[in-house]
């Protein structure tokens, strides 16, 4: 039996601020940096895990992790993949720990990057990337691994059971066209607040000619300069002379409802939880010329009834609205989806507790009809959602028309994202 004797941490940090690269308007010095997790076994068996700050958390992050981590150590790993819902709700069960959340904040991103590493270390067991090991999961299978405490008045285990079993039979022909396709891919490289108006300007035409037809943009520090960078990603992503050489047109079932210019270009926009609800209806309707497909983070991220009166407001406009990367956890994703809140749901991979929360949440997001487009601007971010946005087309949701994915690297000549083979999560 294998089992865990240990871990190492590391705290990794980038001066991103130096550059400003990351830069919005709430977050305007950021370092970005990764609170990073390796759990070690009596073998050569390893699982890392890690989850995401801006700098200085990390010094907060890193202690928190280990106390999360030192009630894996001893413990042996077929105990804990037998059931891995079963093993989430004991690492969030310690009194003492869950006492400074309950399940949010800083203990629970931390756990976070201990529940990570742990899938790592099964997948890295079955020798499987981790998105494989869940999609060959059976139904029940994906069901005991999910975190479902708290969610039941919104989907039942019965109710996700039945969802599974139905895309069931269908999951080998979605994994085919996908590892022929790529994932749909959006950009934010070209509209960071810290950036001049020729940067701007020249990222944009490299993201097109990349291949991107999903384009975000950083707002909210000033109307008149948002305007004005919006129009210029307008010009260059409207204008077919910008498009690549055999630009491929795109399917017009990817770009409904999402503002998509002539070229079937579409652009987003994001505040980054910087204004009061009234405020962000009235800037965000200033902003409509420039036609963004939503609206993401306008205002503080647990005011739930706030993003409903939003989107409500916004809709005449036929402008969406996108949440979810400060979302702590499920329950607050469940509220976001029973209230009508939400157009879009962005799960992010380290904010919430681990891969056995992310799955309540795609549960929820298929039963309700919501697509989820991953929040994964930062470190090892975009590395971790492909993995979870693959479980969700070809297990759960079964929808990949209109999900797109943020990312950078690694891309088809028709910005999509390339599928990770190797055994591993990180």
């Amino acid at each position: 039996m294998v089992k865990i004797t240990g871990y190492k941490i590391r705290d990794v940090r980038f001066p991103t601020s130096l550059t400003g690269d990351g830069t919005d308007a709430m977050n305007t010095e950021c370092d970005y940096s990764s609170a990073y997790i390796t759990l070690l076994t009596d073998t050569d068996l390893v699982g890392h895990g890690m989850t995401f700050t801006i700098g200085r958390g990390n010094d907060i992050v890193c202690n928190a992790i280990s106390q999360v981590a030192d009630r894996l150590v001893g413990k042996e790993t077929e105990s804990l993949f037998e059931n891995m819902g079963k093993t989430w709700e004991y690492l969030v069960a310690d009194p003492q720990l869950r006492w400074i959340g309950p399940e949010k904040g800083v203990i629970h991103i931390a756990t976070g990057a201990v529940d990570n590493a742990l899938w790592d270390l099964y997948a890295r067991s079955c020798q499987k990337p981790l998105w494989k090991l869940v999609v060959d999961m059976t139904p029940e299978e994906i069901v005991k691994s999910t975190a479902f405490r708290y969610i039941s008045d919104a989907i039942t285990k019965e109710e996700a059971l039945e969802m599974l079993k139905s895309k069931a039979s269908t999951k080998a022909d979605r994994e085919k066209r996908v590892k022929e396709t790529g994932y749909p891919a959006y950009v934010t490289s070209a509209g960071w607040l810290g950036y001049d108006d020729e940067k701007v300007k020249r990222l944009t035409k490299e993201a097109l000619h990349a291949g991107f037809n999903h384009f975000k943009m950083k707002v909210g520090a000033d109307r008149d300069s948002d305007l004005r960078r919006g129009k210029i990603i307008r010009s260059v992503i409207d204008d077919p002379a910008n498009l690549p050489p055999n630009a491929k047109p795109r399917d017009p079932a990817t770009l409904v409802g999402k503002n998509a210019g002539p070229t079937g270009n579409v652009l987003m926009i994001d505040a980054n939880q910087v204004w009061d609800v009234p405020q962000a209806i009235e800037y965000v309707k200033s902003l409509q010329e420039i036609r963004p497909w939503f609206i993401e983070e306008p205002t503080a991220p647990d005011d739930i009834l706030g993003h409903a009166r939003i989107r409500r407001e916004l809709k005449e406009c036929g402008i969406g609205v996108a949440t979810g990367e400060h979302a702590h956890n499920r329950m607050v994703f469940k509220q976001l989806m029973q209230a009508e809140a939400i157009d879009v749901a962005q799960i992010d991979s380290c904010r919430l507790a681990g891969v056995s929360e992310v799955l309540s949440v795609l549960l929820m997001a298929a039963k309700f009809g919501v697509p989820v487009t991953p929040h994964a601007g930062g470190v090892g971010l975009c590395e971790y959602v492909i993995h979870l946005s693959l479980i969700d087309y070809i297990a759960v949701s079964g929808s990949i028309d209109r999900n797109v994915l943020e990312y950078v690297d690694h891309l088809h000549e028709v910005g999509h994202v390339t599928l990770p083979f190797q055994q591993t999560l990180s």
